[in-house]
């Protein structure tokens, strides 16, 4: 038996309404006043004058309120061929004989009357009416038209809200607790790989064996094994976390959401929650997938370090969401969550803990070798001289990242086009890394000579200390042209070591003091120039008391809080004697440094002098000039001794 369908009723369509009002007020323009019903052609006050000579116009009228006139034609005139054009028909298509026939603008109505009164003095008869036109209509709807534009905004901001659907733009503020991680699937094409990922040997095979584990889960399931399931990417910026994402995503051929921890915060209460609950009933209902969240210190922190009101903060409520949904998952889910942060250290414990975070993947900056396999990826786009060599390259860029070594490739190839070359040179690389550390030069800075001789005499100071101490970094040029925020610069190659000792820190600190002991030395004066490096030996020798314990006033005792704990504490871990002991003891240090770079300084006098006037002369100065002046390099590098063992081997 057919089941009675009941009539449908047709939905409410806004639309409807939306015609009705833009109807109503077309027609309240059409019929409210006499002014707007008809259309007229349109003339200037030129032409009337002509056709008003000529004794074609039978009437004028002068609308004041509107400076509108408007002109009928006499019937004569009507036949002529220069009024054939006119519009003599109403905006229904009926024929107006009876006119008006044109209409124009006047822009002042008292010298425009001056001129129909001349008129009629000379003789010229025409029928003139003044008149003021109102619009009832038009004018209440002026007064209205505020609180209309208002319910049309609220009216399409409300279908803009609620209609739509869940992925459309309507549904916006409903889909606010819905997650905002971009989603990467076999229909999205993925670029990166592993392959476009330099060095990092140790974190590539740890994330691949987590890619392994997604292809071919039962191999390590069959032997009782459990999935990971989460990784924490460590490491300074730049080294390359989101770029091992990015390859993870493209090796993987499972669904990759990708968001970040800020995605997560939002000023509205327990959205931040709703987004993590969403994201992961996703990553299940696509399993085997993986998460990745960048920079998750944004929601990761530790919980009560910085709650000084005590109330529930939100981006507690989305850690405590995000705890529960990883430690929520069963063995077989095969959802993996990958995060990466540069601050590690203020993470909650929880979220670091294994079942939640089982491998932390440390990524640091690159070593030599791995220097080098960077820069070759980097240099694949770029047209280089065949006779670039690599591994002077990597040398030359010591402590760089990864995206700093992107940036010098960038940078060079920039100022090789700079100086229209059709490829890139060893010099352009050299000048952007100098562009990177040091800035832009400013040659045309205006220095006085007495400021310039100071400058010379400052960083043949910082050259000569460093070439006589046998642990201070290897000196690579001299230059006194301003650069940056600084007038002068002595640019070294500082040694990669794995551990420092003592006494290279206290030669660093000491070839730092070399540019105020040389003005002590030639001027007996000192100058604010040495800010920089009173800085660095400042916190150098800090860190010798307090940090590495490498004194001989508190010995082995250190101050420093891995926990990162001691960001919120509010009092000093020690005394106050033992404050004034640590005081005491950096300014011996840092005063220790300073005389013995006086009497350096002082015992190769003649030799600062002609380091200084080659500077004046020249401006920059390299290794070559420093081995004419004070002779060959007494002291071995690091990089020379191990030759030297691999020779003995």
């Amino acid at each position: 038996m057919k089941e009675d369908k009941k009539p449908q009723v047709p939905k409410f369509n806004i639309y409807w309404l939306y015609g009705a009002i833009i109807f109503a007020l077309l027609g309240m323009s059409i019929f409210g006043g006499n002014d707007s019903w008809q259309s007229l052609s349109k003339t200037n006050i030129s032409n009337f004058e002509k056709y008003l000579n000529a004794g074609d116009v039978s009437e004028v009228i002068v609308i004041r309120n509107k400076s509108s006139v408007r002109v009928t034609l006499t019937s004569e005139a009507l036949g002529k061929s220069e009024h054939q054009s006119i519009n003599s028909k109403n905006i229904f298509g009926q024929e107006n004989t009876s006119g008006p026939h044109y209409q124009f603008e006047v822009g002042s109505l008292e010298l425009f009357e001056e001129k129909l009164e001349k008129a009629r003095q000379q003789g010229i008869v025409f029928r003139l009416e003044f008149i003021t036109v109102e619009n009832r209509w038009i004018d209440a709807l002026i007064s209205f038209l505020p609180i209309i534009i208002i319910i049309g905004v609220w009216i399409f901001l409300m279908r803009r809200m609620s209609g739509g659907g869940a992925g459309g733009p309507g549904g916006q503020i409903f889909n606010i607790g819905k997650s905002k991680a971009k989603l990467f699937d076999k229909n999205t094409d993925v670029k990166t790989t592993f392959k476009d990922v330099a060095g990092l040997e140790g974190a590539k095979e740890e994330i691949q064996e987590i890619v392994d584990f997604l292809k071919n889960p039962t191999k390590y399931t069959i032997l009782g094994g459990k999935i990971p399931k989460g990784a924490l990417l460590v490491g300074s910026p730049g080294t390359g976390k989101t770029l091992l994402a990015k390859a993870v995503a493209g090796e993987a051929k499972v669904p990759f959401f990708s968001l970040s921890g800020s995605d997560f915060v939002e000023m509205f209460v327990g959205v931040g929650a709703s987004r993590v609950r969403d994201l992961f009933k996703q990553a299940k209902d696509k399993s085997p997938s993986i998460i990745f969240i960048d920079e998750i210190d944004a929601i990761g922190r530790a919980r009560g370090k910085s709650n000084i009101t005590g109330s529930n903060d939100e981006r507690e409520n989305t850690l405590n969401q995000l705890l529960t949904e990883m430690d929520g998952f069963g063995t077989n889910t095969n959802v993996i969550v990958i995060a990466a942060t540069n601050r590690a250290d203020v993470l909650d414990k929880a979220l670091m803990r294994a079942g939640r975070f089982d491998r932390q993947i440390y990524v640091d900056l690159p070593d030599l070798n791995e220097r080098k396999e960077i820069f070759k990826v980097h240099l694949k786009p770029i047209k280089v001289i065949k006779t670039l060599d690599v591994d002077f390259l990597a040398k030359q860029t010591p402590g760089f990242s990864g995206a700093d070594i992107a940036n010098v490739c960038n940078e060079a190839a920039l100022i090789a086009a700079r100086k229209n070359k059709k490829s890139v040179g060893k010099q352009d690389f050299l000048d952007a890394v100098d562009r990177i550390i040091g800035g832009l030069e400013k040659k045309n800075k205006i220095i006085t000579p007495e400021e310039k001789k100071t400058i010379a005499f400052h960083e043949a100071g910082h050259a000569i200390v460093s070439w006589l101490l046998e642990h201070a970094a290897p000196l690579v040029k001299v230059t006194i042209v301003p650069r940056g925020q600084s007038l002068g610069a002595a640019w070294y190659l500082p040694e990669e070591r794995q551990i420092v000792r003592t006494e290279q820190m206290l030669d660093e600190m000491c070839a730092a003091l070399g540019g105020r002991a040389a003005e002590k030395v030639m001027f007996d004066k000192i100058s604010t120039g040495a800010l920089s490096d009173l800085e660095k030996v400042t916190r150098q020798a800090r860190a010798m008391v307090s940090v590495y314990g490498l004194n001989d006033t508190l010995g082995n005792i250190t101050y420093y809080d891995s926990t990162g704990q001691a960001e919120y504490n509010f009092t000093k871990p020690y005394s106050e004697e033992t404050a004034r002991k640590i005081d005491h003891e950096i300014s011996d240090i840092i005063e220790n440094q300073y005389d013995r770079a006086i009497s350096l300084l002082a015992s190769s006098k003649d030799k600062l002098i002609q380091l200084a006037d080659r500077l004046l002369e020249k401006e920059v100065i390299f290794k070559d000039d420093l081995e004419n002046i004070l002779g060959k390099r007494p002291f071995k590098t690091n990089e020379e001794k191990i030759e030297e063992a691999k020779q003995k081997k």
